[in-house]
């Protein structure tokens, strides 16, 4: 009987160690699972549970508690590593030092103009736009009929102000002086159905006399030359307003328009049409249209037909 107790007493403290040996763990989902721990996988462990039956448990599966308690085990450690979340660093709270900035020291103020002398790159555009003035006044006295090295001189004193002033300012036109004409010159504008064009271009001024080519009994041809005069569509509008129509008058009926470009000579009785850049000529021998741009005349005639 002694024996038989002490043998029941040795498997009743076996059992309850048993008992005792079970672990309790955590899974993701907020359940648990207990049971002793058999063997470690990569995939997970196997447990053996209280009412003796195995199961598998993933490592996923396993709350993070779980996890670190079962890296506990040196056989588990390697395989639960990967699977437990590391916590970010806390940051530290250190101070930040503000150095001193040294700072450039800006230039004084000065003038536009002397800040351009004061750098190569502006000295160099002040002289191109100093020169582009110059070049300027020497078109516009061109274009304006004045005197070129008056515009040029008056440019260089005062830049870009001189030009626009010879700008603003109308073509200069001079007629010929009244003492070069001879008595038989004067009679020659008092020619019956011509004297009116001829009276309204010397009012006009800038028109001379053509000392040769005329014909005895015929009025002296009116020239027009660049330089004097703006060719554009309003000048040949004002200047030859008869021109334009296919019915003549009497006093215009026999007079031509001799245009002459670099390349060529024109006899135009009619101006057909005029553009804004150009003009369309009906010329004389064959009664053709000739189309002429205003840029290429450089003189043009008014005079009789037989003169």
């Amino acid at each position: 009987m002694r024996k038989l107790f002490w043998i029941l007493l040795s498997l009743g403290l076996c059992g309850g160690s048993a008992t005792t040996r079970a672990d309790t763990f955590q899974l993701a989902d907020g359940t648990s699972v207990s049971g002793d721990i058999v063997m470690f996988n990569d995939s997970g462990v196997t447990l053996r549970t209280p009412d003796d039956t195995y199961t598998n448990v993933v490592w996923p599966k396993f709350s993070q508690e779980a996890l670190k308690q079962l890296g506990k085990n040196p056989k588990a450690k390697s395989l639960v590593e990967p699977f437990i979340e590391t916590p970010p660093p806390k940051p530290k709270n250190e101070a930040i030092a503000i150095h001193e900035v040294s700072r450039p020291e800006l230039p004084p103020p000065e003038s536009l103009i002397a800040a351009l002398l004061s750098s190569s790159v502006g000295f160099i555009a002040l002289l191109l736009i100093y020169a582009a003035n110059i070049y300027a006044a020497y078109e516009i006295a061109i274009v304006r009929a004045r005197p070129i090295g008056l515009v040029m001189g008056l440019a260089a004193v005062l830049p870009v102000l001189g030009p626009i002033i010879f700008l603003s300012l109308p073509v200069r036109t001079e007629a010929p002086p009244a003492e070069a004409q001879t008595p038989a010159e004067a009679q020659t504008y008092a020619v019956p159905g011509a004297a009116a064009p001829v009276a309204e271009g010397l009012a006009a001024g800038g028109v001379h006399v053509a000392p040769a080519g005329a014909k005895a009994g015929y009025p002296e041809a009116q020239v027009f030359q660049r330089g004097q005069f703006m060719f554009n569509r309003r000048f040949f509008e004002t200047k030859f307003s008869g021109f334009f129509s296919v019915v003549r008058r009497p006093a215009e009926k026999d007079l031509v328009l001799v245009i002459k470009t670099g390349r060529a000579q024109l006899v135009a009785q009619r101006i057909t049409r005029i553009a804004a850049n150009e003009a369309y000529f009906e010329v004389v021998q064959g009664g053709k249209e000739v189309m002429v741009p205003f840029a290429d005349i450089q003189e043009i005639q008014l005079k009789h037909k037989d003169a």
